[in-house]
């Protein structure tokens, strides 16, 4: 699995502002960017993210997945502290 294809996966099924994904083969860290993160709660919004992931987990394509969720207002703060992947 490539980061194109996890990419994919995550901008097919969520309406995302932004999305930055680092994947090592493993491990993927998601950075995922919407304002519809505003009304959910924290596990929700994991869920979010990890559904479209889950064949690709349980098949072992995507060992572990580390996922930060930002409404778009956020994500502008978090940017200026240069948040790293």
């Amino acid at each position: 699995m490539e980061v194109s294809d996890i990419e994919k996966l995550l901008n097919d099924a969520l309406d995302l502002a932004e999305l930055h994904v680092k994947f090592d083969g493993s491990q993927c860290t998601v950075i995922a960017v919407a304002d519809f993160f505003a009304d959910l709660s924290r596990v929700k919004k994991q869920q979010t993210v990890f559904a479209p992931l889950a064949s690709a987990i349980n098949d072992g394509s995507i060992h572990a997945v580390t996922v930060k969720t930002f409404t778009t207002a956020d994500w502008q703060r978090e940017k200026m502290f240069n948040l790293p992947l």
